[in-house]
């Protein structure tokens, strides 16, 4: 009997393992400006794993820092969300995409000016493509401007610079993230 419900037990337990391993993650990459205020809202977002600032959009193999802010490398700076489908879907992600930056400003937000400052969706599959462009069109409604962002097939992303990484958490007393980012986060965080 004890044998029975050890091996009953351990059909649980690997059946439960299997699922798991077989579970996945996805990605969403999203560009809106200054990578530093998009990764400090997705990090609070529960269902987001990892939040990576990078480049993407471009031509430039392994662009740095400095040479996307000439705006010569046809890089967006940008974030790589993986996140759990599961707690939370892509058109939730893209929802929030829409409320944490201004669509209708080409190449800008607020005072960052420049084609890497731009709006951009870089999708990762035909369903991602599919679920923007429908987010799009339902978003367009609430504006007076047209909206500018961009969606393209994803097809690299170049992690920035390390120092980059995690930047609100890191400088929360920065000038930029008192005055820009936290903002953004409180807007995010009261649902407004």
């Amino acid at each position: 009997m004890m044998f029975q419900l050890f091996i009953i037990i351990l059909n649980i337990f690997i059946t439960d393992m299997e699922s798991k391993s077989n579970f996945k993650y996805e990605k969403a990459t999203f560009a809106g400006g200054c990578f530093w205020c998009i990764e400090a809202v997705f990090e609070e977002v529960d269902g987001v794993i990892d939040v990576v600032s990078g480049y993407s959009g471009g031509f430039k193999k392994n662009p740095t820092y400095e040479e996307v802010c000439t705006g010569n490398t046809g890089h967006a700076e940008c974030v790589q969300i993986t996140f759990d489908p599961e707690k939370i879907s892509y058109i939730e992600l893209l929802n929030i995409f829409w409320k944490i930056h201004d669509p209708t400003t080409l190449n800008r937000q607020g005072a960052d000016i420049g084609t890497q400052y731009r709006s951009a969706i870089f999708y990762h599959s035909e369903q991602q493509r599919i679920a923007a462009e429908k987010s799009k069109d339902e978003i367009a409604k609430y504006f007076k401007d047209k909206i500018v962002t961009e969606i393209v097939p994803f097809k690299i992303f170049y992690k920035a610079e390390e120092y980059h990484q995690d930047y609100y958490k890191k400088n929360p007393e920065a000038a930029y993230c008192k005055f820009v980012i936290a903002p953004k986060i409180q807007k995010f965080k009261s649902g407004k």
